[in-house]
């Protein structure tokens, strides 16, 4: 039985002439056909063409022919079959390393404020919060009549091995010094001797003394310090978190203050290291170095209303602006505090307290990270993952990719606070040594 014509499209039976012309036009359009007079089986049953609904991709794979389909001399070579794997292998390989786009933030924006969500009752209540602790704290430890800041300070004096000598070489040191110079030069060259050795002995006593209640002062704010902060879990579980930053800022803030004044009145009181303060640019390179610590020290200024207890403390885990350079900016800017007061007093009451100092802030690195990790988890490892302790050594190494628009990220009301107060502190510096020296600590 012959089958129908080559053109079933129409339900009505088509002329043989457009048949003939169908088929024609069918077989000439075929580009892959081994022969243009290629027989038809025309004992195969022909199934009916139904039209469907074709996409473009369907397209594109019925267009492509097959091996089996291509003569022998049109069969693609091998590099051309391989192209396509090595085009997909670039695209995807370009993809996996485009530097340009900064992954998605898993910590908290650094030092954001933002004035519309600010409320005027929370900073009259901070104004009042912070009066009413500078108070009591003047009252309870500052005043000399009313406080006990100076008691601590003769305490912790007496543990130092050297007091009593110092106390001794104080009184003689008043004495030797009630001499005048003509009693002075009527003493025999042997005696002028003994009367200078007196005088270095002397000397020495008072500075070993000075150095050693230097560090102890330090020694006690950081276990305090530090031991209250990793007391924080559980802390605030127990009082709550208004109650333990309270607690924490009561202990610490009396010690902190201590420490300064001791450091400020006995700055100059130990063994001379070195002498650089002449020095061409000494001051210059002192001053930009401490300038800039101010930056790294104090992060707790992206939010005081959570310092002073207004708001509820939190543990935040903070991931842009200083943070992008360093994971620990406060140790970063002690070491440069440190360090730079060093390079200009050049004695050992100074080393005495960077090192002590130093000491505290690299092992808040330690304790911090294990706090954060335990508070975290994940998050904490990610953001630990793109940054470093060392500055710039993330950044240096790939791990931390900045943004376009870094620099928007210190143009911020913290950080211009944190430049205000700086600049502030430096042109206030006689006045601090002058409130120092009447406590008499």
């Amino acid at each position: 039985m012959l089958t129908k014509p080559l053109c079933p499209i129409t339900t009505e039976t088509p002329s043989p002439r457009i048949c003939s012309d169908m088929a024609s036009s069918l077989l000439l359009s075929n580009p892959f056909l081994t022969s243009p007079h290629h027989p038809s089986n025309l004992t195969r049953r022909q199934q009916p063409l139904t039209l469907k609904p074709t996409s473009a991709l369907t397209l594109l794979n019925l267009t492509k022919p097959s091996d089996n389909n291509y003569p022998k001399f049109l069969k693609p070579t091998l590099p051309f079959l391989g192209l396509k794997k090595f085009t997909t292998r670039i695209s995807t390989r370009d993809a996996d390393t485009d530097t340009s786009v900064p992954p998605p933030l898993v910590g908290e924006d650094s030092a954001a404020f933002e004035l519309g969500k600010q409320k005027l009752s929370s900073w009259i209540y901070f104004s009042l919060v912070l009066g009413v602790v500078l108070f009591v704290l003047d009252v309870a430890w500052i005043d000399n009549t009313t406080g006990f800041g100076k008691d601590f300070i003769s305490a912790v004096s007496l543990l130092s091995e050297s007091h009593e000598g110092a106390y001794v070489s104080l009184r003689l040191y008043m004495y030797i010094y009630s001499t005048d110079v003509a009693s002075y030069q009527r003493l025999r060259c042997d005696q002028q001797e003994v009367y200078d050795s007196a005088l270095v002995a002397i000397f020495c006593l008072q500075a070993g003394h000075f150095k050693v209640v230097m560090f102890i002062l330090i020694l006690i704010f950081a276990t305090v310090h530090s031991g209250l902060a990793s007391l924080r879990d559980m802390g605030e579980k127990l009082i709550g978190e208004r109650a333990f930053r309270v607690l924490f800022a009561g202990v610490s803030l009396p010690l902190a203050v201590s420490t300064v004044v001791y450091f400020i009145n006995h700055r100059y009181d130990g063994i001379q290291l070195w002498q650089l303060q002449s020095a061409p640019a000494v001051h210059q390179l002192v001053w930009i170095s401490n300038f800039i610590s101010f930056i790294f020290l104090y992060p707790s200024t992206f939010n005081l209303l959570e310092v002073a207890a207004v708001d509820k403390p939190k543990m935040h885990l903070w991931e842009t602006g200083i943070m992008r350079i360093t994971r620990h900016p406060q140790m970063v800017g002690q070491v440069m505090w440190c360090l730079a007061h060093t390079v200009w007093i050049g004695n050992s009451v100074a080393v005495a307290a960077s090192l002590g100092l130093i000491g505290h802030h690299l092992f808040g690195v330690w304790n911090g990270d294990r706090r954060l990790s335990t508070r975290y988890g994940e998050a904490f490892e990610s953001v630990k993952s793109r940054t470093s302790v060392v500055p710039f050594a993330a950044i240096l190494d790939g791990r931390q990719k900045l943004p376009q628009d870094y620099y928007k990220e210190f143009l911020r009301l913290p950080y211009l606070s944190i430049t205000a107060l700086t600049l502030g502190a430096y042109f206030a510096h006689p006045l601090m040594q002058a409130a120092s020296f009447r406590l008499h600590w």
